[in-house]
């Protein structure tokens, strides 16, 4: 039967929580889904996107460095969030504790109709395209037809993707560990190889330090702006793990240790892959070059370092798809543990522990949406739903510092109050760009998320 959880009162410390999800996770698995969930495609295709509004090295490298500033600012704060509540459902659960159960049905509400459909659609579709180029393939070939619609290669692939890694979850969490934790290993290897394979061989080819500085130009506060915006979706993803804090294990402890070396770890690859990029290729020629990785490795390997490249780019992404997989589903469990969504979505498996009744809503989910919807559109609606609750769990720390001030917290954010304050600025900047620059699609979604309230109060009158 579904139980209802109030948030905690002043003089109420958390429990020792009551998630009836086992804890298998450990420290590196934690930091597997915190880098398998954030590297999948953006630090090979985003460069060239960054290049055509900054093409400027040092404000581009500056750039990098901000988005890994203002990713860390929020990592380094729902560090002190997860260690306090523990328990699945990451920021639905931070909502609900500071600010009440209808801005966290909100984020649910959106979660189901927006983020998270846009989030497997967006990713396994990036996935699918290049395993098709790696098979020699045409991903754009219309493959079958539904509804009068047709549907291209690479987005039946897509679906098939999201509905395998919706099985291997539903088998339970330790299966999906073990496929993210090589899938990150493989990324985060083929990453690294590019990088020194670029410093050790590129030396002929290399600009230098000196010539690859000197490149130099006058970039307006717009476009550096705009860039910034592509920046944060390559480093989105570093909040997934709280989603999955009920099956850490020791998770006071591990939960803040897990963000801050897998935050960290991804903002120093970021860095380092930007160097060997400008360091080959000159900023003016990385601005059409859609997957600059290629680039590279084709200056380094010849032909054979494209199909490498589109190799690593698909299994990364499809990591990343796996790690979104394992996380989000935990969201739609924590409501119906709290009855606002049906109690089927609170089903766990007795042998695997595995929330099965929440994984096979998402995956469905993901699926049907990859069908029916192009990439841009689903990133898109991805990065307008899921920052204001970004946003809104961040706020709760200044909340939660006021409401509960003798709860004990065993981290304690590094900085406050001035590391969250900067990472709300980040948020504002991210959402005002879009209400400037895509005002019907902004409107359109924050509609669709307002319309959570009367679903909510309906749902809590009649059940």
């Amino acid at each position: 039967m579904a139980y209802i959880v109030a948030p905690m009162s002043a003089s109420s410390p958390p429990d020792r929580w009551g998630d009836r999800l086992p804890r298998r996770l450990g420290l590196w698995s934690a930091v597997a889904v915190v880098i398998g969930s954030t590297i999948g495609s953006g630090i090979f295709r985003t460069p060239a996107t960054i290049a055509q509004r900054v093409d400027d090295v040092p404000l581009f490298l500056l750039s990098w460095v901000l988005g890994g500033a203002v990713t860390l600012c929020g990592a380094l704060t729902y560090a002190e969030l997860a260690a306090m509540f523990p328990r699945s459902g990451g920021i639905y659960v931070f909502i609900r504790e500071a600010f009440g159960p209808l801005p966290a049905f909100l984020f649910g509400w959106g979660e189901l109709l927006i983020i998270r459909p846009g989030a497997y659609g967006a990713i396994s579709i990036t996935s699918s395209a290049y395993t098709l180029r790696v098979l020699g393939l045409d991903p754009a070939a219309p493959a079958v037809t539904l509804a009068g619609q047709t549907v291209r290669a690479e987005q039946l692939l897509a679906a098939v993707f999201v509905g395998v890694v919706a099985v291997v979850n539903y088998v339970g969490i330790h299966r999906a560990a073990i496929l993210q934790n090589v899938s990150t290993a493989l990324k985060v290897g083929a990453l690294a190889a590019l990088v020194l394979l670029g410093f050790a061989l590129g030396g002929g080819r290399g600009l230098g330090p000196g010539a690859m500085l000197a490149q130099r130009a006058s970039v307006g506060l717009s476009p550096f702006l705009l860039a910034m915006v592509a920046i944060l979706w390559a480093y989105d993803g570093w909040g997934d793990l709280a989603f999955v804090g009920g099956e850490v294990k020791d998770p006071e402890r591990n939960l803040p240790r897990a963000m801050f070396i897998g935050t960290g770890s991804v903002v120093a690859l970021y860095l380092v892959a930007n160097l060997v990029y400008l360091y080959l290729i000159p900023v003016q020629q990385m601005k059409s070059a859609e997957l600059v990785a290629a680039d590279v490795a084709r200056l380094l390997l010849g032909p054979a370092g494209l199909v490498a490249v589109s190799a690593a780019v698909a299994v990364s992404t499809f990591g990343t798809l796996n790690g979104s997989m394992m996380t989000a589903p935990r969201i739609f469990f924590a409501m119906a543990e709290d009855g606002v969504f049906p109690k089927a979505i609170a089903r766990v498996d007795p042998r695997t522990g595995a929330p099965t009744g929440a994984i096979v809503l998402a995956g469905c989910l993901g699926a049907l949406f990859v069908l029916v919807r192009k990439f841009t559109e689903l990133a898109d609606q991805f990065i307008i739903g899921i920052w204001p609750f970004y946003a809104l769990a961040v706020a709760a720390v200044f909340v939660l510092r006021r409401r509960l001030p003798a709860v004990e917290r065993r981290y304690r954010t590094w900085g406050y109050p001035v590391v969250p304050a900067l990472f709300l600025l980040g948020a504002l900047f991210i959402l005002g760009n879009y209400l400037v620059s895509e005002p019907l699609l902004f409107w359109l979604d924050v509609g669709v998320i307002l319309l959570g309230i009367p679903a909510y109060v309906l749902w809590r009158r009649f059940t």
